[in-house]
Parts: structure tokens; sequence; C-alpha cells
């Protein structure tokens, strides 16, 4: 199905709109949407014109799972092995997080269709800042046409082993920076609060 909004929608109504979604439908994103994706990802602001990102896209379920799975297994090992270094709260925060990763069916990917991951090729100090910003368009785009999004932090170290780089053909000097999943969400997402504004200074 290709994706499209019947109303124009403005910065303001993505920006205010866009939620990160985790529960989706089983219809596939299609090309021609990944690639509006992309384009506009591409026209972020870049430090000193670099364009340092690539873009790695998975839409086979298999590999997904497999990759949620070994992002899970990961995850289990290294928290293990510094729990005790932790102080209590940052403690009992991690074991909320283990919980959830324990769950057999708990899928990282929150079975969306589609993981962009958004690379970094190894050209400045601040090609991850670069990376973000292109997945800030790439998700207003997206909800603009009326896909979900959400970017999954627990992938990043799995995406950088270097068995699974090769996998994804990311080259072994690139850094995958940016998983954001993308699909259709299953039905409506709730609105999220935010705090205001904690300004430090005006002078």
């Amino acid at each position: 199905m290709e994706a499209t909004r019947t109303n124009p929608m403005s910065v303001a109504d993505a920006i205010r709109g866009r939620r990160a979604v985790r529960s989706y439908t089983s219809e596939l994103v299609d090309r021609s949407a990944i690639q509006s994706l992309l384009e506009a990802a591409v026209l972020a602001p870049t430090a000193m014109h670099e364009e340092p990102w690539t873009f790695a896209i998975v839409q086979d379920a298999a590999e997904l799972r497999h990759l949620s799975e070994r992002a899970k297994s990961l995850w289990k090992r290294e928290a293990t092995a510094h729990e005790g270094a932790l102080d209590p709260v940052a403690r009992a925060r991690q074991r909320r997080v283990s919980d959830l990763l324990l769950d057999p069916g708990f899928n990282i990917f929150y079975d969306a269709g589609t993981l962009i991951v958004i690379c970094a090729q190894p050209e400045s100090h601040f090609v991850e800042a670069d990376c973000w910003l292109a997945a800030e368009n790439l998700m207003l785009m997206a909800y603009s046409l009326g896909l979900g999004t959400c970017p999954i932090g627990f992938a990043i170290p799995v995406l950088n082993d270097p068995e699974v780089k090769e996998e994804l053909a990311i080259p072994p000097d690139e850094k995958a920076v940016a998983p954001i999943i993308v699909g259709y969400p299953r039905g409506a997402v709730p609105t999220a609060s935010r705090k205001p504004p904690q300004i430090l200074s005006w002078r």
C-alpha cells in the first residue's frame, strides 16, 4: 500500500503529532515510501557539509526476528556482567528492562516490517549528531505520510557486531547509529505529555 495523506500537513503539525509507535499491522511499507523517507533524511543539517550517513534497510521478517533475539541475548549478557557496579536506582531500572527482554515473546522491533539503520561514515567528530538529525527528518516525513516510527536503542549494540555488520553490508569502519522501525500503526497512538522547556539562562 502506498503511504499517503489526503490533507497537507505543516511542519508544526508533524512535530506536534509524531509519536513513538510500538504496535504495527502486518502491511509492508513499499519501496517508494522508503525512498521518500531517505530523501527527507539526507536533507538534514550536516556539519561541514560532510553528509556522513549511509543506510541499511531490513524488511525480511526472519532477519528482523533473528536480530531481535541476538540483541536481547547481548543485552542480558552485558547487564549481568555490570549489574554489581550500578547504584540501587540504576540497578532497579536495569532489572525492569531485563524483565522485558526475558519475555520470549517480546520483539524489540515491535513486529514492524521495516528497519532503517542510519550509519555513520568515519568523517568527523559530529557524524553521530548528523545521523540523528537525519533520523528526525525521516520520522517527521514518515508521520506526514501516515506511517509510524520508533527509534530502537536496544538494537545499536547488536547492529555494530562485526558479524551482523557483514550480514547487512555495513562496512567495517562505519558505525550503526540510529535504528528506526517503520510501519503502519495498529490503531490510534496515545498522546504523550512533555515537560515544559527548562531554561537555564536567558541573557
